[in-house]
């Protein structure tokens, strides 16, 4: 049997199995290339999600216990308020209307470590600036009238009592907040409370930074509506509507 032989343009004789390894060399060059592409193109779409859609937070106080434990991961839709509209019992994360929060230095990382974590604050999977950012319940929207406490120890908004199921007080306590307040929300502004009324800085513990306690619209980063990790925490966040009805019909 004649051994299989090929001449190439040159006129160099190869053996045939020899011919192949181009081809394939030329296949995992390829499949290299669309991996990077597919690669690029999952990046590119990550941080777009980021940018516009949602993003990820993480807890690192315990001001809205039991609702969100600390270091819970949340997911946080930035379509709202922009292209959708706050509503009362939304839980909301807020940049610092200045006053509310302790400065902190920047913790130094190893430079391998601050490039991951770049890359995955960049796609979405991180969130370094969770400490200057902050999370807590919408009580108020502008023009409304929040007073506590009733007889019962209820918080009303224009009136109305709430029954809030999500509120965690201290053994013994049926007061929602441990101090009164009257307020009126101005326009264009949020009251909000923690969740864990005695022990959150919140509206009613920042009247005297700049803006007494309110957190303008325009701070608000999204609405956060689940909470993705630790996986046993996981929950899809409500805004408890029972709990405000009649609420906006009551406004003054």
């Amino acid at each position: 049997m004649t051994e299989d032989t090929r001449t190439m343009p040159d006129g160099d004789e190869v053996d045939g199995k020899a011919a192949a390894k181009p081809t394939r060399g030329r296949s995992a060059l390829l499949f290299l290339r669309d991996l990077l592409v597919i690669f690029v193109v999952a990046v590119l779409v990550s941080f777009l999600i980021k940018t516009f859609l949602i993003r990820s937070f993480f807890i690192p106080s315990q001001s809205m216990e039991q609702t969100l434990e600390i270091d819970d991961r949340i997911i946080v839709n930035q379509l709202v308020p922009d292209l959708a509209p706050l509503e009362h019992g939304d839980v909301v994360v807020f940049k610092d209307p200045g006053g509310w929060l302790t400065p902190r230095p920047e913790p130094e990382q190893p430079p391998l470590v601050a490039a991951v974590d770049w890359f995955l604050a960049f796609v979405g999977l991180s969130a370094p600036d969770s400490n200057d950012h902050l999370v807590k319940r919408v009580i108020g929207l502008p023009g409304d009238h929040v007073v506590c406490c009733n007889a019962l120890g209820q918080m009303s908004v224009n009136g109305i009592p709430l029954d809030e199921p999500y509120v965690t007080l201290p053994p013994g306590e049926s007061r929602v907040s441990r101090d009164d307040f009257d307020q009126v929300v101005p326009e264009g502004m949020l009251w909000v409370m923690g969740d864990n009324r005695w022990d959150s800085k919140d509206s009613r513990y920042n009247a005297d930074t700049p803006l007494k306690g309110f957190v303008p619209i325009d701070n608000v980063v999204g609405k956060a509506f689940v909470v993705s990790w630790p996986v046993e925490h996981w929950t899809w966040l409500g805004n408890y509507p029972e709990v405000f009805a009649g609420v906006d019909e009551a406004k003054g």
